[in-house]
């Protein structure tokens, strides 16, 4: 009875969770004003696509979702690259004030984004890459998280299996990539897909850089639709399911990487 009341709440819980998801996807498929009728209406009455091409002939959308799937997956890939760097060394290479180093780092946890976005601004403005792309891209190319995140997993690597690989003759650049990181892969998969999701969702930073509407990333486009075509909820409510869309899909595929990634992550070390 106990595990059937729990059940029923989740359920509960997950229903008004998917609420007003459902509600915007089937918004974006209204016709004009329907979806500020009153009372609030749940279905179209009639679908229509006309919001879509509206987004993707008129408003030129489709430019803007490119540059923000290029922009996320490049940031993914360097990403990965410094963040497993990083974390391996950290975990797995002895060197003098290896501890200090990475206790000084978790303390830069604690500091909110915001605090550094001024100084990063105006270092970013000295460099003259304001309202640029690597301009927006240079605060997720590596993260304290994505290194904790490595660091905790590869601490939990038999050593005996690398140092095997060093006695058959290997170099630790060699033992680094044939060994640690294919047994690395899962939780790569999960910090791979954190730091797409969180470069595509990434909206203030890009305000802040970027000045040309023509480089603007898919979220900061998308706040100036709502400000241009502020009656048209309709409109606005196709822009969010395209810009949500993608990353679910992603999120689906790799769910199960993902979740083994986070678990194993958090228990070793």
């Amino acid at each position: 009875m106990e595990t059937l009341v729990v059940h029923a709440v989740l359920v509960v819980a997950a229903a008004l969770t998917m609420l007003p998801l459902l509600w915007m996807v089937s918004a974006s498929f209204m016709p004009a004003g329907e979806a500020t009728a009153v009372p609030l209406r749940l279905w179209p009455s009639a679908p229509t696509l006309e919001h879509y091409r509206a987004l993707f002939a008129r408003l030129d959308l489709g430019r803007h979702l490119a540059i923000s799937a290029g922009l996320a997956a490049a940031t993914t890939v360097v990403a990965l690259a410094c963040n497993t760097l990083a974390g391996y060394a950290f975990a797995k290479l002895p060197f003098r004030g290896r501890d200090r180093l990475f206790a000084l780092l978790l303390g830069a946890l604690v500091v909110p984004g915001q605090v550094a976005m001024l100084p990063l601004f105006l270092q970013l403005r000295a460099l003259g890459w304001i309202d640029t792309w690597i301009g927006v891209m240079i605060p997720s190319l590596a993260s304290v998280f994505g290194i904790f995140l490595v660091r905790q997993y590869a601490a939990g690597l038999p050593d005996g299996v690398l140092d095997a690989a060093r006695v058959d003759g290997a170099g630790e650049l060699r033992v680094f990539t044939r060994v640690a990181l294919p047994l690395c892969a899962p939780i790569l998969v999960t910090l791979g897909l954190v730091t797409f999701m969180g470069s595509w969702n990434d909206f203030l930073w890009p305000l802040i850089v970027l000045a040309d509407e023509a480089r603007y990333t898919l979220p900061v486009a998308l706040a100036n639709l709502v400000g241009e075509h502020v009656q048209d909820t309709e409109l606005v409510m196709a822009g969010a399911v395209v810009t949500v869309v993608p990353v679910v899909a992603l999120f689906l595929v790799l769910q199960r990487w993902y979740v083994a990634g986070i678990t194993s992550g958090g228990v070793k070390g």
